[in-house]
């Protein structure tokens, strides 16, 4: 009753407030692909600038408080995307979440009913965009802000940037562009990331290019190329390059593992198929849980430490964080020193015992989010079987109900869930300790982005070249 009256709460809500939202309109007819990929260009290109833009009014802060969260949030400090995309998968994961666990009930196959939904998403995202702007710019840039105006100002420009951003993710969703804006600025981050270690001619701390082409390119001329292979103070290396591609291969090689079961359709005589159980099941939701998780950890702790411990003396606070006053982005102790990485080899040998720690703390916290998150994303072998029966498949052998197909299913998905979150997490811990390019995150999240790309890009020319086929890979 409690649910129900939630979801009726919610479409009132929704009635009275949809015709003063603005939205983005839908192409009135198919846009082509050269089409897309210059809408989705051109959302890209204004990102990019925002990111490059500097707020308004804005202090440097003492440090970063969301240093582990910027691939996630595909943000910049200091810039218009300062919160990047961090209200937008706020908002829209707070919503799956309520539908995923049946709080709010949503008939997704009713294009009204679904409609609803992504109103409602889009409400609680300008809400989420609110509360987190006034927070972070109040905790974060308010103490070096002498004058209220140019809080009000500030916290304005973090509001009307994260719009835009909305926008923009809108825009690329609705069928002007490919795939979802998200995805492609997070993409677009990571790859910064990995072109900045590969081909920067900048100064770094060992007298060096930062650059690991340039650097090998200057090791050489003075005959030292030994010395490209390991580099201190998480510089780009040749380790650190052949480590990323070596990540790169095991992910691409992991997403093709899957068990395959055969599946008919009730509607279209002859029609068989088999449905996919990967190995990456839960995809990488899980590690950007836990990614999120450690940010939100990590934030709290520098918060706490700033401002009740500055000097490290309180024994009850040291045992949530401690850290160097001379450089305060890196805790040295407490619990969240246990949760960071130490990111390159050499910080990791300094303390092995922390390395190793977090490995196994990333594998075990992926695995729990990844059991939670297939109940309540609507993965479970129930929800799973009920999406067969109701895109009118069946399995052979199996009387078309839920009980037998759930009882097939769940041989699978429970294993797969639990090594593949695994899997995902052992990548992403060693990944970060060891220091690949664009960190084990950004990888994860790059690799899964682009095979979701490709995919949808040959869904695209089959639908130019056999209009039917392309609209029945779309159902399936």
């Amino acid at each position: 009753m409690a649910e129900g009256t939630l979801t009726e709460t919610i479409r009132k809500i929704v009635a009275k407030a949809e015709p003063y939202i603005p939205q983005v309109p839908k192409p009135k007819k198919k846009i082509p692909l050269q089409q897309k990929i210059l809408w989705t260009s051109g959302c890209l290109v204004i990102y990019l600038v925002m990111g490059q833009t500097p707020l308004f009014g804005a202090t440097a802060p003492e440090f970063d408080f969301l240093a582990f969260a910027r691939v996630i949030f595909a943000s910049a400090q200091g810039s218009l995307v300062e919160l990047g995309i961090g209200p937008i998968v706020t908002g829209g994961l707070l919503m799956q979440l309520l539908r995923g666990s049946d709080i709010l009930k949503f008939d997704f196959k009713n294009p009204a009913e679904r409609g609803v939904f992504q109103t409602a998403t889009k409400l609680v995202t300008y809400i989420v965009i609110v509360a987190e702007s006034i927070v972070y710019a109040i905790a974060v840039y308010g103490p070096g802000i002498t004058e209220p105006t140019v809080l009000y100002i500030l916290i304005g420009q973090l509001m009307g940037a994260s719009v835009i951003v909305m926008f923009l993710d809108e825009t690329i969703q609705k069928g002007w562009g490919l795939g979802s804006g998200i995805s492609i600025f997070i993409m677009a981050g990571v790859a910064q990331q990995i072109l900045w270690s590969l081909f920067s001619p900048m100064p770094a701390g060992d007298g060096g290019a930062v650059g690991v082409f340039p650097f090998i390119g200057q090791m050489a001329a003075y005959g030292d190329v030994a010395d490209a292979i390991f580099r201190s103070n998480q510089l780009p290396s040749i380790f650190g390059l052949f480590l990323t591609a070596g990540i790169l291969a095991i992910l691409v090689y992991t997403q093709g593992m899957k068990v395959e079961i055969p599946i008919v359709s009730t509607k279209y005589r002859g029609f068989a198929a088999t449905y996919p159980i990967k190995m990456m099941y839960v995809s990488n939701i899980p590690v950007i849980l836990a990614s999120a998780l450690t940010a939100n950890a990590v934030f709290i702790g520098q918060m706490f430490w700033s401002q009740f411990n500055p000097r490290n003396n309180n024994v009850f606070l040291n045992i949530l964080a401690e850290f160097d006053p001379t450089a305060p982005s890196s805790p040295t102790g407490g619990i969240v020193y246990f949760i960071t990485p130490p990111r390159g080899l050499d910080i990791a040998a300094q303390d092995p015992l922390r390395a190793v720690g977090y490995v196994i703390f990333m594998v075990a916290i992926v695995i729990v989010f990844g059991r939670l998150w297939v109940e309540l994303g609507g993965l479970s072998p129930k929800k799973a079987a009920q999406n067969l029966l109701d895109a009118d498949v069946q399995v052979p052998g199996f009387r078309r109900s839920n009980k037998p197909i759930e009882t097939l299913l769940n041989r699978y998905i429970p294993s797969v869930t639990i090594i593949g979150s695994a899997i995902l997490g052992l990548i992403a811990g060693v990944s970060d300790v060891l220091g690949v390019f664009g960190t084990g995150i950004g990888i994860l999240l790059s690799v899964d982005i682009l095979i979701n790309y490709y995919n949808q890009l040959v869904k695209e020319q089959v639908e130019v070249v056999m209009p039917r086929l392309g609209a029945l890979l779309g159902r399936t």
